[in-house]
């Protein structure tokens, strides 16, 4: 008999409201779920439904208004913002779809920060062999103000893979890539999900990309539904709260 796989992320009746000029704004409503050590999870819905928000508070890189949120066995919800950094800094990789690149840093040194951070050794050859797999090693002297918007989106993923995350968030990771990059990301994403059983979490509008995912959760105001297949291959929804 195998081990059941760990959950690598608990989620207990989360929500999220923020403050505006005409009151308060429920931006997530009550939800609970769960995602074992190495899924593949898409989180999709339409824009300004939440789906990039409730990404962000699994990371740690907000703060739950209520609810729970236990990341490796560790509770976010109780920590500091210094704390939740350093839980981040131990298990977790993000693609932002803004990049969040250092302007001041170029591609190479870029994608070689987080594993100099964690004290990797030869970080600058990680990088290279991961920049020469995203297909920019004859852009690595350059900074984020010479490259597309889609070289930066591939350095960016390039950087969230060198320590080899034990979750890794995506906001839309192909977002800003044509067909060719968009695939060879995927296979990327997928390679290290099942080579190093990275546990996966995305925000996606691509629909290949989603159902490349073991599981699909729609967002949609603020409730998060799952989505599974009937063996005639209707789709029914479950609503992720607590009840």
């Amino acid at each position: 008999m195998t081990d059941s796989p760990k959950v690598m992320i608990q989620a207990r009746n989360v929500t999220k409201t923020v403050d505006t000029s005409e009151g308060s704004l429920q931006i997530l409503q009550p939800i609970s779920f769960d995602v074992k050590q190495g899924e593949s999870v898409a989180i999709v819905g339409a824009s300004g439904s939440g789906k990039s928000t409730l990404l962000g508070l699994l990371a740690g890189l907000d703060e739950v208004s209520s609810g729970e949120i236990l990341l490796n066995e560790q509770a976010l919800h109780a920590m500091d913002e210094e704390q939740r950094a350093r839980v981040r800094g131990e298990n977790v990789g993000f693609i932002f779809q803004s990049f969040m690149l250092v302007q001041s840093l170029t591609a190479l040194e870029n994608v070689m920060l987080p594993a100099e951070i964690a004290g990797l050794d030869n970080p600058k050859q990680l990088a290279q062999s991961l920049l020469s797999k995203v297909g920019l090693e004859h852009r690595a002297t350059h900074y984020p103000n010479q490259l597309s918007g889609g070289e930066q989106q591939r350095v960016a993923i390039a950087r969230a893979f060198i320590t080899e995350p034990a979750i890794l968030f995506a906001d839309e990771p192909t977002g800003n890539l044509d067909s060719v990059n968009g695939d060879k990301i995927q296979s990327l994403l997928f390679e290290l999900n099942k080579t190093s059983a990275t546990t996966l979490v995305l925000v996606t509008h691509d629909n290949r990309l989603a159902h490349r995912c073991q599981r699909q959760l729609n967002m949609e105001a603020g409730q998060l539904t799952e989505v599974t297949q009937n063996a005639d291959g209707a789709a029914n929804i479950e609503k992720l709260r607590a009840g």
